[in-house]
């Protein structure tokens, strides 16, 4: 008996007899997504195959968070990097170049069928804000053109999200060949029911499109757009600077200009502001949730829930005008 054999324990002569084992399949590819939005997309068209993992922790927001080092190392380890871009998560722009080297990046705003729009300017807006249509993502004509800046939170239109999911089916498809039809499938049963909350979030918020209302941060136009909803204006222009007492003051003119029913805060800040702002005005307050808070759970269905949500809360304040 060969000497490399001879020191092996006894309990483990019995398998050299067997011949060499089969090779191991390779599991699925290391999905990193950055917000849960994007991160529950992913996840249903991994459904049954993998789970991608999440940076931005549900009720954080990616306006202000600072990647960990457990965090960086998952962008090490990734094959492929879901996320918006550097018009929403600047904390990851540095990060992606420096780890993810072997990671392929998808940044959604360049997919196909994706649309987007340049960012508002100010925080008042009037009726002319509301006018323009929409752009169209890669090949197509973009509401910004390629290159320049883009409103990133474009997933709060469920046609972005349809697209998205599309395809991811189709990259991860590409990039796992074995498993293609399963990813393939995920996707398409995915956008069937996106396609369907998009009828659901007609009829709920249809009733209530022509009422005006003020957001904590510039984050829905995306949802304005596709509904017919009229925001007249956000409390601050960045959510990490407090807004200014003269801003404050044109929009409490604003609110009693243009008669505004609501005033929504958001849970990934905190902003005791917002009940200055209504003051006198008798608006009401509320609480919009654009990224995923607790107790919204990450998951395949947390991107569905989320706009769900999002309806629910609009339409629960906006009904009530008096």
């Amino acid at each position: 008996m060969p000497p490399i054999v001879r020191h092996l324990p006894a309990v483990l002569l019995p398998l050299l007899a067997i011949g060499p084992l089969p090779a191991v399949a390779a599991g699925p590819p290391e999905v990193v997504a950055s917000i849960l939005p994007l991160h529950a997309i992913a996840a249903a068209v991994m459904e049954d195959v993998g789970k991608p993992h999440l940076l931005v922790p549900p009720g954080a927001s990616p306006h202000t968070f600072q990647l960990k080092p457990s965090e960086a190392r998952r962008l090490e380890r990734a094959d492929l990097v879901v996320w918006v871009g550097d018009s929403l998560e600047t904390f990851l722009e540095k990060p992606l170049r420096a780890l993810a080297k072997r990671a392929t990046i998808v940044e959604v705003g360049e997919l196909p069928g994706v649309e987007t729009l340049p960012p508002r300017e100010g925080g008042v807006w009037g009726e002319h804000d509301h006018d323009h249509g929409h752009g169209h993502g890669k090949g197509a004509a973009k509401g910004a053109d390629h290159g320049e800046e883009i409103d990133g939170h474009l997933w709060l239109d469920p046609l972005n999200g349809r697209a998205i999911a599309l395809a991811l089916g189709d990259i991860l498809a590409r990039r796992d060949p074995g498993r293609a039809e399963r990813y393939r499938a995920n996707a398409a049963r995915e956008a069937a029911r996106i396609e369907a909350l998009h009828g659901e979030l007609q009829a709920r918020l249809a009733p209530v499109a022509g009422r005006p209302f003020v957001v904590f941060h510039d984050a829905y136009q995306y949802l304005e757009r596709r509904y017919g909803l009229t925001a007249a204006g956000s409390i601050t222009v960045s959510p990490d600077r407090q807004p200014s007492a003269k801003r404050l003051a044109a929009l409490r003119r604003t609110i009693r200009e243009r008669g505004a029913v609501c005033v929504f805060a958001e849970p990934q800040f905190k902003a005791p502001v917002v009940a200055s702002v209504v003051e006198g005005t008798g608006a009401r307050t509320a609480t919009l949730d654009p990224v995923g808070a607790p107790p919204l759970a990450p998951g395949p269905g947390a991107y569905r829930a989320l706009l769900q949500g999002l309806a629910s809360d609009l339409a629960g304040c906006l009904a009530h005008t008096g």
